[in-house]
């Protein structure tokens, strides 16, 4: 199981609020087996919209790894891609001001922290993010905080979920592989799995 309990590097903003997750993964783009490619499509008419001049295309954001967005973010309908095709742009954390449950839900199962952060906070550190996208924000999940620049900053994660990050058991699917033997064990004596 892998613990996430630092997360650092540059960060990206995305401002507005509703962001919905139709705009991070269009419909069309849901009919893939597996979720590899969707990195290169997050936001995609939302890109061809601003025609380069989305933070995802901007060069200066390339190597971001944290995202900082507004209110709301993810609402809309309940499909895992939209983390997913995050995650796999590249982000390793958002933090926000807040999170469509389901959406927030998603993110903790394939282990991409969305904290929240005040109103304030969010847009300081937007504003900062423009104007020098090279700062490193480091998003410490014991501490609670975020860095930057020489500022610290309180962000906020229900203490479930901080623990599951922090301990490496928000992987569901690692917590099974690591007990496979027990499960197997367990199901020989199952009466109504002996064939």
């Amino acid at each position: 199981m892998s613990q996430i309990q630092q997360i650092s590097g540059p960060g990206i903003p995305l401002i507005g609020d509703d962001i919905d997750t139709d705009r991070i993964i269009p419909a069309r783009f849901l009919r893939c087996i597996t979720f590899d490619g969707l990195g290169e499509v997050v936001f995609q008419d939302d890109r061809a919209q601003m025609q380069g001049e989305h933070p995802f295309d901007q060069p200066q954001y390339q190597a971001a790894r944290i995202l900082v967005v507004n209110g709301n973010f993810g609402c809309g309908s309940s499909r895992e891609h939209a983390p997913q095709a995050i995650a796999r742009w590249g982000i390793q954390a958002i933090i926000g001001e807040s999170f469509a449950e389901i959406f927030f839900g998603n993110g903790i199962a394939i282990g991409l922290p969305c904290v929240t952060a005040s109103r304030e906070t969010i847009k300081t550190l937007q504003r900062a993010i423009a104007a020098n996208p090279q700062i490193e924000l480091t998003l410490d999940l014991n501490t609670l905080t975020v860095q930057w620049d020489g500022n610290t900053n309180e962000i906020h994660l229900g203490s479930g979920a901080q623990q599951m990050f922090t301990s490496g058991t928000w992987d569901s699917c690692g917590q099974l592989l690591q007990g496979v033997d027990s499960i197997r064990a367990t199901a020989a004596q199952l009466p109504y799995l002996q064939f």
